[in-house]
């Protein structure tokens, strides 16, 4: 791994001119993934500036802090896409989907970078020729699932041993993961290279209009290196001769945008795209980013108010599940295991047994008995909080839940 954890930019990812204006700054985070064995109290850990800038020369938002990504995406790195309900049902529908705009036959080659456990693959597999790509041991699941991966990051090198051995694709997948590549123009440039003249390049990323409007500042951390916009993302693809083709917008993490894009010009019935982006020319006023920058500290400061007014009353609060998104929620607010006693994970979570980063609250499996020993249980996982709520009421628990986002309240 490089000696270099991170550099630090003062011009735009896209355009590369020197026109960064701060949105919003969350202060210094951990890389939110990287937990630590339970028991392992002096562990040393390293933070890192997170802030939110924007680039009025591409419209891009984006930090300015970029951590190497042996740090972020280590070969230990717990994610499984597989384990989350809403992730398996989108990639069902994104199969679903491909089908019936483009058609696919047994001989095209799909390609997935960062393939994970090759969950979106396995919608694929039986139809045509998968590959995924992937750093992490965990593709080494997608492996044992049948899945052909690559366990290496996406680079030019490993761009040029894909199209030697396996020839071009026919869809190039990136989902959940065009925000995290840093060099965005050489990847786009290798992603253009190995599509076939009709490739289609498909990207699903969090949107950014959805975010501000929930006050989604959590999904802000350094494995996010740029918050799209499609006027963003039709500027950037532009510039490698893909036009946008189709696009839709999903419930994943909280709101999402999925992307098709094409050096051929399908003719496909959909006039969202010039929709979306004057809403978003409205939206994105410098009156409504003050506003998410003031939303963002209102919530920090009611939150903090709301436990500490249940810890006066000797309530116990545990967290449920421990996704990214809950390391930033953590650490901005200044919680810690006097606070929030434990989360609890379901089971098979590669987190359980281990520290919350930046923290000493500890993870453990979710069970009727756990679940008992709480009269809060704090949804870490808010976006996604009707089916939290129905699913562990099933299992038994007669307690309150408290939603932090986008304000906090008890239910």
């Amino acid at each position: 791994m490089s000696k270099i954890k991170s550099k630090t930019l003062n011009y735009c990812q896209i355009s590369k001119k020197k026109d960064l204006r701060s949105i919003l700054n969350l202060g210094y985070l951990p890389p939110v993934n990287s937990y630590h064995l339970i028991g392992n109290l002096n562990q040393e850990e390293t933070f890192f500036p997170c802030e939110l800038f924007y680039s009025p020369s591409s419209s891009l938002f984006q930090l300015n802090t970029i951590v190497n990504k042996e740090v972020l995406f280590p070969s230990s790195y717990p994610y499984t896409s597989s384990t989350t309900k809403i992730l398996r049902e989108n990639f069902s529908d994104l199969y679903h989907e491909c089908e019936r705009l483009f058609n696919i036959n047994k001989n095209d080659l799909v390609v997935d970078i960062g393939s994970n456990d090759g969950n979106l693959l396995s919608n694929f597999n039986p139809h045509c020729r998968v590959l995924g790509i992937t750093p992490e041991n965990i593709g080494k699941i997608a492996i044992e699932r049948g899945i052909e991966t690559i366990i290496d990051y996406f680079n030019p090198n490993s761009a040029k041993k894909i199209k030697n051995k396996y020839g071009k694709a026919k869809f190039i997948f990136a989902t959940n993961v065009f925000a995290h590549i840093d060099n965005i123009k050489q990847i786009l440039r290798e992603i253009t290279k190995l599509l076939t003249p009709d490739g289609i390049f498909v990207s699903e990323s969090h949107y950014f209009l959805d975010l501000i409007k929930t006050c989604q500042f959590d999904t802000i951390y350094h494995e996010h290196m740029r918050y799209y916009t499609l006027t963003t993302l039709d500027k950037l693809f532009k510039s490698f001769d893909l036009k946008i083709i189709y696009v839709k917008k999903i419930k994943t993490h909280g709101g999402s945008i999925r992307v098709y894009a094409s050096k051929k010009n399908y003719k496909l019935k959909n006039n969202s795209v010039e929709k979306i982006m004057k809403i978003e020319k409205n939206e994105l006023s410098k009156k409504n980013l003050s506003l998410f920058k003031k939303k963002v500290v209102k919530a920090k400061l009611e939150n903090v108010k709301l436990l500490s007014a249940l810890m006066k009353k000797n309530k116990i609060i545990y967290g449920i599940s421990a996704p990214s998104r809950a390391t930033t929620l953590i650490n901005y607010f200044g919680l810690n295991e006097d606070i929030i006693k434990s989360i609890l994970e379901i089971k098979g979570s590669h987190k359980i047994g281990k520290y919350v980063p930046g923290t000493k609250i500890p993870i453990y499996e979710e069970t009727k008995a756990q679940l008992n020993k709480a009269d809060y249980l704090y949804l870490f996982s808010w976006h996604i909080a009707p089916e939290l709520i129905n699913n562990i009421k099933k299992n038994g628990y007669k307690g309150k839940f408290i939603v932090p986002l986008p304000f906090p309240k008890i239910i």
